[in-house]
């Protein structure tokens, strides 16, 4: 359990998100996603209670089972790699879905072009984010190089027209913090996407096009360096419950 009531622990984040704001002369509000993986939905009705409105899911089955059981006025952020044939159930099923935030193939939009001009539940355009920009360059995580970020939104700003290119996405390192440089390089590709963009004549995304980087361990200086989005967990909820894995099975006596 969280060492403080959620409520509690929820406005603890948005005082600091405040102060960080106010340190670096930032104007405009900074998105706070609260992640809820693994965490009932008690947890998060307590949350939305104390005013939070936007959630963030890293796992398709999590958000099916949460979403219908919470307001409909909820924000849904999905957060995690979304494999291909996931893609339709977590269009149809979650209405109130309002940004996918881990884009990492022209495959993947396609496809999510194609689920949500399908759905006749939907009548705009689904906002999505260029996926885990690899700037902390480890091997083991999803999403495209930096190199191959304006390839991607320029994809889908041309051939997907259910998607709305909200901006690019960036998950860190695994200690849940990051270091400045990873940061620089996101608002970079932000930068190299806008130009591509506009010189294209395709849309003026220079202030438009967001930063979604930032979570529990780094989220104040995250939006000290720009971030327009930040995804916080456990800081809110408290440590995630996982459930324990089994042993393996005993060898059969011979």
């Amino acid at each position: 359990m969280a060492d403080k009531p959620i409520a509690t622990a929820l406005q603890d984040v948005l005082s600091r998100m405040k102060q960080a704001a106010e340190k670096a002369n930032r104007t405009h509000p900074v998105r706070l996603v609260a992640v809820s993986k693994t965490k009932p939905v008690e947890a998060l009705q307590e949350a939305y209670e104390a005013g939070q409105r936007v959630f963030g899911e890293n796992y398709v089955q999590e958000m099916l089972d949460k979403a219908p059981a919470l307001p409909a006025d909820i924000q849904w952020h999905f957060i995690g790699h979304l494999q291909s044939n996931k893609v339709k159930a977590v269009v149809e099923s979650v209405p109130n879905l309002a940004m996918v935030e881990t884009v990492d193939s022209t495959k993947l939009a396609d496809k999510l072009n194609k689920a949500v001009e399908a759905y006749s539940g939907r009548t705009t355009p689904l906002a999505v984010m260029v996926q885990w920009v690899n700037t902390s360059g480890e091997e083991s995580k999803y999403g495209v190089e930096p190199s191959e970020c304006v390839a991607l939104a320029r994809h889908i700003v041309q051939n997907c027209p259910k998607l709305r290119l909200a901006g690019l996405m960036t998950i860190g390192m695994p200690d849940y913090s990051s270091r400045p440089e990873n940061f620089t390089c996101l608002a970079a590709c932000r930068d190299a996407v806008a130009a591509d963009l506009l010189g294209l004549g395709l849309a003026d995304p220079a202030h438009s096009l967001e930063l979604s980087m930032g979570m529990s361990g780094d989220f104040e200086q995250a939006i000290e360096m720009g971030a327009t989005n930040i995804r916080v967990g456990s800081t809110i909820f408290g440590a995630r419950e996982y459930k324990p894995k089994s042993p393996p099975a005993s060898p059969p006596k011979q």
